[in-house]
């Protein structure tokens, strides 16, 4: 079934303005019953990343409103990304135009992206940004080489259900020192994709070269964690997810 989606401009504060896609459920008639993920990207990369893409269609596959969005240095065409300050403002405008957004009206929202988007929302949620929960696809926990310069200081301080989607050979995400922060994250999940790395690629020998997808198997697991995170009844869970703690792909 294809699904409805549609482009938007969502202005920023002090001036510019970003491009934005919603992808909405089958059947979707009126706003003010049906939850939203926002997604946003990694660093290399923008909205049109066909990974991101396809998690944003298997999210509204399973019954989702989902948004995916540029940043403004994406959408200016620059390659270096915008201080974090300006990362954020940008998500944080995302986030006020989705739930000011009479058509759409989301009862709960879920938040999260791939790598340096993910890392953006936590720092939101951090703040006090109003969503259920956070999906992170690839969380960028040190620099790549730099075990020793963890991004984690601030996750403690957020209240949030979180799920940690990791690929196994992920060089920006040692497990062995993720778990450790996750200790200390009493709502929080991990997934694990064996053998994927950063981008969740694995090796050809694993007989597929893209761990996750959009594909109906994966749109229902990410789904099954939005739903998770955000504290939805177990009822609304696709047969067959599990609440466990550490799951392997």
């Amino acid at each position: 079934m294809k699904l409805a989606s549609h482009r938007r401009r969502i202005a920023l504060p002090g001036g510019g303005a970003v491009s934005a896609v919603v992808a909405l459920p089958p059947g979707f008639r009126r706003g003010g019953r049906t939850p939203a993920v926002i997604l946003a990207h990694g660093a290399g990369g923008d909205m049109t990343n066909p990974f991101l893409s396809s998690v944003q269609t298997g999210l509204a596959r399973e019954g989702f409103v989902a948004v995916k969005f540029n940043f403004p240095y994406t959408e200016a065409r620059r390659r270096a990304p915008d201080p974090r300050p300006v990362l954020e403002r940008c998500y944080r405008a995302v986030v006020d135009a989705v739930l000011a957004d009479r058509s759409l009206g989301p009862p709960w929202i879920a938040i999260g992206g791939k790598s340096l988007g993910g890392r953006i929302a936590s720092h939101l949620a951090a703040a006090g940004a109003p969503a259920r929960g956070l999906l992170f696809l690839g969380y960028p926990l040190h620099p790549a080489g730099r075990p020793e310069q963890l991004r984690a200081d601030h996750l403690p301080g957020v209240a949030l259900p979180m799920l940690f989607v990791q690929g196994t050979r992920d060089t920006l995400c040692d497990l062995e020192l993720l778990r450790p922060v996750l200790a200390r994250l009493p709502r929080a999940t991990l997934h694990t994709i064996e053998g994927g790395d950063h981008s969740f690629r694995v090796p050809r020998r694993a007989g597929r070269t893209d761990a996750v997808d959009g594909d109906r198997r994966g749109g229902r697991a990410l789904a099954a964690g939005a739903r998770r995170v955000a504290g939805a009844p177990r009822r609304d869970y696709p047969r067959g997810a599990s609440a466990g703690r550490t799951r392997p792909a």
